[in-house]
């Protein structure tokens, strides 16, 4: 680290999600923004002056050989993400991984070697565990205010919110919904129900109305390199993953869907109560023979982006500074991977798939 003690970052790509990494950096005063990497120099070069980093590089290698840093954010398109953070862990650097870990299992197990012969930490972008209300819930179901978490379910549903471009690229991103924003409330699921191992997945998806770029009157968000004319991944899924000692998790995830409206919905129940995190965080307990529901007092109702992109750059730079594991390790990457590709494989053989 450098001598004023602060960790100079690093960041390699610089689409939409890098903006959350780069003001969050910014906001932290042990952080240096040392460097900015892109494919495009001259986006690099301009995220670099905006973000005071004084040094731009478009070839990855070079920047991790050359600009002295002791960590970087990875926010590229899903299939770089193996060897960009391999090559990271291999120049000696500590790794902030946007999710998902990787396209496929193979690869996940190969970051988690890389991680595990290097000695550097690997934090997954898993932000919705960085939420401050999700963390409240992780210390009352860590004191066993709920019990035994035995069944959750998680909808995270846009009806026109597919963003084309590299998202809706198969070859590109592993996949639609599932791997995009499936994967945010399948992992804060299982790691709010204590990790359970996943034992087996159902799932079917499905495309039949592709990215609806004939839809009028209404807007979302769309990739800088959208194009209407490329859509490989699936419109919509939906599963259900076992859970060793008979938990379960049901999940549906849309990019598209003749759905009344955009809706994330986050519920887990256990034998002494029951939780909802979005769209309000609620309690249901049972005291004295009577059913409360209990509005707990925070300061956002739900999820809250902002605070909790902050409170994950936090995180990473506290692992880099004190050597600390973080709350979302490389191990529960590849294992939310084998769930996320159980999915894919189940929906495309018809059948149940066993995860080992």
């Amino acid at each position: 680290m450098s001598s004023t003690n602060q960790v100079k970052i690093g960041v390699v790509g610089v689409g939409t999600i890098s903006e959350l990494h780069l003001n969050a950096y910014k906001n932290n005063p042990n952080v240096r923004i040392e460097a900015i990497c892109d494919l495009n120099e001259e986006r690099a070069k301009a995220t670099a002056a905006k973000y005071g980093a004084p040094q731009a590089f478009s070839d990855y290698h070079r920047m991790f050989a050359e600009a002295g840093l002791d960590g970087v954010s990875i926010c590229t398109w899903n299939n770089t993400h193996e060897p960009i953070a391999i090559a990271a862990l291999q120049a000696g650097l500590h790794v902030l991984l946007e999710k998902p870990l990787s396209t496929t299992v193979e690869a996940a197990l190969r970051i988690e070697e890389a991680v595990r012969s290097t000695g550097r930490k690997l934090q997954v972008g898993y932000v919705r565990r960085y939420d401050n209300n999700a963390q409240l819930v992780k210390q009352f179901a860590d004191a066993g205010e709920f019990g035994e978490f035995y069944y959750a379910k998680a909808s995270s549903i846009r009806r026109v919110g597919n963003p084309g471009g590299w998202f809706t690229d198969k070859e590109r991103s592993g996949g639609g919904p599932v791997i995009d924003i499936g994967v945010h409330v399948v992992d804060l699921c299982w790691y709010l129900m204590g990790r359970p191992k996943p034992v087996s997945v159902s799932a079917n998806t499905y495309r039949k109305l592709g990215n609806r770029a004939n839809v009028k009157h209404m807007t979302s968000y769309k990739a800088a390199d959208y194009d209407a004319s490329r859509n490989t991944v699936e419109d919509m899924a939906n599963a259900i993953i076992r859970f060793e000692g008979g938990a379960s998790l049901l999940l549906e995830a849309s990019f598209t869907l003749h759905a009344k409206e955009n809706k994330t919905t986050i519920s887990l129940f256990g034998d002494k109560g029951g939780v909802e995190i979005d769209p309000a965080l609620a309690i249901v307990t049972e005291k004295h023979d009577t059913i409360l529901n209990v509005t707990p007092q925070t300061d956002h109702p739900g999820f809250h982006l902002e605070s909790a992109f902050q409170n994950e750059i936090n995180h990473f730079v506290d692992c880099v500074r004190t050597g600390a594991e973080p709350i979302s390790p490389v191990s529960d990457g590849v294992a939310v991977m084998k769930m996320l590709c159980g999915i894919y494989e189940s929906a495309e053989k018809g059948e149940e798939i066993r995860l080992s």
